[in-house]
């Protein structure tokens, strides 16, 4: 007999920092259950600037020849997951509507439509992960809750790709699928790399929180085709502080490339492996049991490219049931290198399946 119940956590405007926020479990057997959850959520965004306006700052942009205002209301960020449960084989499924509106025929003319895109899709046996899930240099905990997706990308490590992954209490070791980004290629995936991309990672974890320690060690293919060896580090964790207030941080610095900032460095220069400096902190804090703050600044640095890019931000969230939540933000994202900046107003609904 299947029996159905609701699952609530914790609701508000947590950015990322699970892949399921909440479900709807079925059970179908005495060790298996389905579980469906995920959120709606609807993003009110005003910009004004020289950097031309996006959904969400991702670590780069288009420079204005003037500074320009734009209003928009969306809900990509909205998304669905499916989780199966049979004893120790557990299989996660997530999408969002990120995905191409232009080959799904949408416009903001009639339609706004925009196609699903695929997150995550995975199998988890005991403690061997298969599949497309958060890079396991990451530490989902410690990116800062906002309105803004993501938050301070521009200094996060923030990728989602195909990997194996061996876990043992806060040791974990994985072969993750490589991709040398920059160099004057002329499109992403035209170079052949040959190996993985090989990361190990150890969390210390306790009642005040969670500090990982990570590395990732790489084979990239410059643009003439000669292997060239990059290693980065990063250090990050969630610190609990006062009440329920919690303390943010990453640092990343070495080789990390593309594993941090999402579009704000890239693995190569040309010829050149490309070094950088991120950090990003942020501090949230409880003005009641359904209130709360947070304020965010992330910076990257890079030598070659000579980068120098900073997002910052502060808002405001509520909850009025477990379920729904409403937040509004204000914040400034800045390419310095190119005397570009863009201040932003974001008001935004969620509610969580």
């Amino acid at each position: 007999m299947i029996t159905t119940k609701k699952v609530l956590l914790a609701g508000g405007l947590m950015a990322i920092t699970s892949a399921a926020n909440a479900g709807y479990e079925i059970k179908t057997g005495e060790d298996s259950k389905l579980i469906f959850g995920g959120y709606i959520k609807v993003d009110t965004r005003y910009v004004d600037g020289n950097i031309q306006a996006t959904d969400y700052w991702y670590g780069s942009g288009t420079k204005l020849a003037q500074d320009a205002s734009n209003f928009g209301i969306a809900a990509n960020e909205t998304r669905i997951n499916t989780k199966y449960i049979h004893g120790d084989v557990t299989g996660f499924i997530e999408m969002d509507f990120y995905g191409d509106a232009v080959a799904g025929g949408g416009n903001e003319v009639i339609s706004n439509s925009s196609q699903p895109r695929l997150r995550h899709a995975f199998i988890k046996y005991k403690n061997i992960l298969v599949g497309q899930y958060w890079t396991t240099f990451q530490n989902t905990s410690s990116l800062a809750e906002s309105a803004d997706f993501g938050g301070p990308l521009v200094a996060s490590a923030f990728i989602r790709q195909g990997q194996i992954r061996y876990t043992n209490g806060g040791l974990q070791l994985a072969i993750e699928n490589p991709e040398t980004y920059g160099g004057n290629r002329p499109t992403a995936g035209y170079r052949n790399d040959s190996g993985p991309d090989v990361i190990a990672k150890y969390t210390f974890k306790g009642d005040w929180g969670n500090v990982s320690v990570s590395g990732v060690a790489r084979q990239l293919e410059s643009l003439t085709g000669n292997e060239e060896t990059a290693i980065g580090y990063g250090v990050a964790g969630r610190i609990n502080t006062f009440g329920k207030d919690d303390f943010r941080f990453q640092l990343h610095g070495g080789e990390v490339g593309r594993y941090v900032g999402v579009a704000a460095i890239t693995d190569m220069v040309g010829e050149e492996v490309e070094e950088s400096t991120s950090i990003m902190v942020a501090y949230r804090h409880f003005w009641t049991d359904d209130m709360r703050s947070s304020v965010f600044y992330g910076n990257t640095e890079t030598d070659y490219s000579d980068r120098d890019r900073t997002h910052w931000g502060v808002n405001l969230f509520k909850n009025y049931t477990k379920e729904l939540s409403f937040g509004v933000e204000l914040g400034n994202f800045e390419m310095a290198e190119q005397d570009a900046d863009s201040n932003y107003f974001q008001f935004s609904a969620k509610y969580v399946l």
